[in-house]
């Protein structure tokens, strides 16, 4: 890696902006410098498409429009809110945050990345998004695309999969940002990595910064950036309960720790914790056993069956769910003193925060429906 001249930053920050200036994306946070707004759609864009996120972003502004508003809010419109986007335990930190704001910072938000820091669920490089974009502060931000871009201009070998690596994107970024334009330097640099500079199939011939390229000048660009690869989502069986009563079907609400803690599915039963070796059981048989579990935390006896069908996948940064989707329809309401929900009509389910594994689920179950 080599380091450049200040002519030669000069030269990349003049070229970077005026592309910037000319070929932004018009998205809806940045259409002012509300830290606010920035901070909502960069926890927002973590894990999530910038296509995907616009209409969660504008929904969400339409019911919290303001720093109070969030911190005010009830938990279970906050997490109807969110549901789809993932994650969950982004916006509960946005909500614990946004109560530090009001309660400690009577409401003025801190300006350098360092004091905002000290608010739930930021980050390092969510500080550096808002400190530069909104208080124009010289702050990188280093996330993914920041990476990948700078590793390609510099040719940098260090591994990004290593936490310790990020300070030497840092420190190398702080020595290149525009002091006078730091927030719509880190801005350019996200969208750099999201057009000419992708992780796939870049188009670098036609990038506005290809002469600063190193990896592009010499044919190594895929090489970069330097990244070990993760372990392998560990597999998880389910079976999915459709429960069909008269007045609509069983939904229960998860525990408020866990995995989609708090928010409604249909009841899910883990398979090994029907039986130490699921492996070895046929599928009749573990459903049955799931039947009796059921029926011994809830008290709800069922006979369901199999609907067939490929079971619907899920997943999560470290599990990925296959899940077996079970059928059954009762004559009644059961008694639902034992069981942790209740009935829900299929019109009233926009009431409930569905995670997206769960509008799979019901997505493949009315499919199945049809066949």
């Amino acid at each position: 890696m080599q380091y450049w001249s200040q002519t030669k930053i000069n030269a990349f920050q003049k070229t970077l902006l005026t592309w910037y200036d000319q070929e932004k994306r018009d998205l809806p946070w940045r259409h002012d410098h509300d830290p606010y707004h920035i901070w909502v759609s960069e926890i927002m864009l973590q894990q999530t498409q910038v296509q995907t996120v616009i209409p969660y972003y504008q929904r969400f502004m339409a019911v919290f429009p303001t720093v109070a508003a969030l911190a005010a809010a009830p938990e279970a419109e906050l997490l109807k809110a969110w549901a789809g986007l993932g994650y969950y335990s982004r916006v509960r930190n946005m909500q614990k945050a946004a109560q530090q704001l009001i309660e400690d910072y009577q409401g003025i938000w801190p300006q350098t990345a360092n004091e905002l820091q000290k608010l739930a669920g930021i980050g390092p490089y969510t500080a550096g998004a808002i400190a530069s974009i909104a208080f124009g502060q010289p702050e990188p931000a280093v996330d993914g695309n920041a990476f990948r871009v700078f590793a390609r201009l510099f040719e940098i070998d260090a591994d990004i999969a290593k936490p310790q690596t990020r300070q030497i994107f840092y420190d190398l970024i702080k020595e290149v940002i525009s002091v006078e334009r730091p927030g719509d330097f880190n801005q350019a640099i996200m969208d750099l990595g999201s057009s000419y500079m992708t992780a796939k199939n870049p188009d670098s011939a036609h990038s506005p910064v290809r002469e600063f390229d190193q990896a592009y000048l010499d044919g190594r660009e895929l090489d970069y950036p330097v990244k070990t690869k993760k372990p392998r989502p560990l597999p998880v069986d389910y079976f999915a309960l459709l429960v069909k009563t008269p007045k609509g079907y069983l939904f229960e609400q998860r525990p408020n720790r866990g995995m989609l803690a708090e928010l409604w599915t249909v009841p899910l039963i883990k398979w090994d914790e029907l039986t130490a070796e699921p492996e070895t059981k046929l599928l009749p048989e573990l459903v049955a056993l799931t039947a009796q579990q059921f029926a011994a935390n809830t008290g709800i006896q069922l006979t369901p069956a199999l609907i067939g069908g490929k079971p619907v996948s899920h997943t999560f940064t470290h599990q990925k769910w296959q899940i077996t989707l079970l059928y059954v329809e009762l004559a009644q309401v059961p008694d639902l003193s034992y069981f942790p929900g209740r009935v829900v009509m299929p019109a009233d389910f926009a009431e409930l925060a569905l995670p997206k594994v769960q509008l799979k689920i019901w997505q493949r179950y009315q499919q199945l429906r049809q066949q």
